[in-house]
């Protein structure tokens, strides 16, 4: 990496701290401006509107809040959670040598497949949602080490991979089916009463994405990324031994643990489908829906499944000797990883602050009622749509609370201009991915950000929120390019997006 001296750097804890000030101190004077916003929902089938205003951080309940809710915020960010889970798993993995043993493989082909490997697996991994963040990064950082590249590599790669593609791989997610309740009750509330959402109405334009956004983006960080990392050899650390046996043993564990987890998610068979919510009646809201065993638990279902077969393959290699050495085994990636939870602990306060004081939600309605006064329609109105979702997701990096807040009018709104509501709702997932994949307050992006910091093994670069925004901005821009060259060309040529759907009614 560049090396950049005599330069004020501030750290990404301190960026967080400014970003709180901030917000804190907006929250007083857009209060004192009566700066507030006029919110339509859906409710008992009829559009409601209602006020929304800022709250202002410095008035009793205010402080109270402040001082009240440190530990709540940071007790309930479910992120931390997700990332001490995963880490446990991916530590054992790696100090048994299974990592290094499925890498070995790899080490044959040469660097611009394994990126394009990488940017794949990251698109096609949305369909577990957060997980595959916290389950990726780490894997592909000791993944890239293992076959002698810089882990930063693979760390960002994979970032971009997974945010940029969130929601568009061939594999559908929960996300998918919950955009699209709320797409169908917004289009048929009073302007269409027969309109049905399916979950395949966008899947050729998916499929297409996917195989595009693969092939660019590994172009991309070959061209714009790579020159920018340095791409010295990078030691493994330790001697492991890399056993065939073992790797054979261990992945017919993993595999039999999989097919009995799997067993527990198959409904109507003898004892079978423990995991589900039963209530549900699609089977994508029995395995995610906020009531499911699965979703809960398929994070603890993940680490179970890596402890055993981590533990097979280290016990036939050799490379774990006693139950001591496994368990230091299991914390072998904290190491060095003490920031993730420190930028994490900022991060929540900052994002409890911002909720409880509304400035998120008023500049988001703001900004919707700003669109539905739109006089034009067609391609205008598609890049109005796409700019404004990047700018909300900077504030709003959750996909759902944005479209709780925008669908009852924006829907509507493209289906009296003549788009279809699904080919709406894929404009919009796809300007969520690229405003997350650029704003701090996207809890995944510190924890990009502390992993690179990490792996960083040049003393005179410093890992901040803007200089590694500034790094991976040309491929953003770049990918955003593509994906509006997609959805307008798709949108004039009117090909099918899906199963019986086209971009127009």
């Amino acid at each position: 990496m560049k090396k950049e001296k005599n330069k004020l750097f501030l750290g990404p804890v301190i960026i967080l701290i400014i970003l709180t000030i901030i917000v804190m101190i907006s929250s007083a004077i857009l209060s004192w401006l009566d700066f507030d916003g006029q919110k339509t929902a859906i409710v008992n089938g009829t559009l409601e509107t209602s006020l929304v205003i800022i709250k202002n951080i410095f008035t009793v309940d205010g402080i109270k809040y402040l001082f009240g809710n440190v530990v709540t915020n940071f007790k309930i960010f479910e992120p931390l959670v997700l990332l001490i889970i995963a880490l446990i798993a991916i530590s054992i993995s790696e100090t048994s040598g299974f990592i290094g043993a499925i890498a070995e493989p790899f080490k044959k082909l040469k660097f611009r497949y394994i990126i394009l490997f990488t940017m794949f697996i990251g698109i096609i991994s949305s369909f577990i949602g957060d997980y595959s963040y916290v389950i990726l990064l780490p894997f592909m950082a000791i993944f890239y080490k293992k076959l002698g590249y810089n882990p930063i590599i693979g760390i960002i790669t994979i970032f971009l991979a997974i945010t940029l593609g969130y929601g568009i791989g061939v594999i559908y997610d929960y996300n998918d089916y919950q955009l699209g309740q709320l797409t169908e009750l917004a289009a048929t509330i009073d302007v269409d009463k027969n309109y049905k959402f399916t979950l395949f109405s966008n899947l050729y334009i998916m499929i297409g994405s996917t195989i595009l956004l693969t092939i660019l983006g590994t172009i991309l960080i070959e061209k714009f990324l790579l020159p920018k990392i340095e791409k010295h050899k990078v030691e493994n650390g330790e001697e492991q031994v890399i056993s065939k046996k073992a790797l054979c043993v261990s992945i017919i564990t993993f595999v039999i643990l999989s097919l009995m987890f799997l067993y527990m998610l198959i409904p109507n068979l003898f004892n079978s489908g423990i995991l589900l919510d039963n209530e549900q009646e699609v089977y994508i809201a029995k395995l995610f829906s906020d009531t499911s065993p699965f979703k809960e638990g398929f994070i603890y279902i993940f680490l179970i499944i890596v402890m055993f077969s981590s533990w097979v393959y280290g016990e036939f290699s050799g490379n774990i000797k006693n139950s001591y050495e496994y368990s230091l085994g299991l914390s072998k990636n904290f190491e060095g990883l003490g920031y993730s939870f420190v930028l994490l602990f900022f991060l929540a306060q900052l994002i409890g602050i911002l909720n409880w004081t509304n400035i998120s939600e008023v500049i988001t309605v703001r900004l919707v009622d700003f669109i539905a006064s739109l006089p034009f329609s067609g391609i205008p109105l598609i890049l109005v749509l796409f700019i404004i979702v990047i700018i909300i997701s900077i504030f709003i990096p959750n996909i759902l609370t944005k479209w709780i807040l925008m669908s009852p009018l924006i829907v509507p709104l493209f289906m009296r201009s003549n788009i279809n509501p699904d080919f709406t709702q894929f404009i919009f997932k796809v300007a969520d991915g690229i405003g997350k994949s650029i704003t701090p307050l996207f809890a995944y992006y510190l924890i990009m950000l502390a992993l690179v910091n990490k792996y960083n093994s040049d003393s005179d670069f410093k890992v901040t929120v803007f200089g590694t925004m500034k790094m991976i901005l040309p491929v953003i821009l770049m990918i955003t390019g593509l994906w509006l060259l997609i959805i307008i060309g798709w949108y004039i040529i009117g090909l099918p997006i899906g199963l019986g759907g086209y971009p127009t009614l």
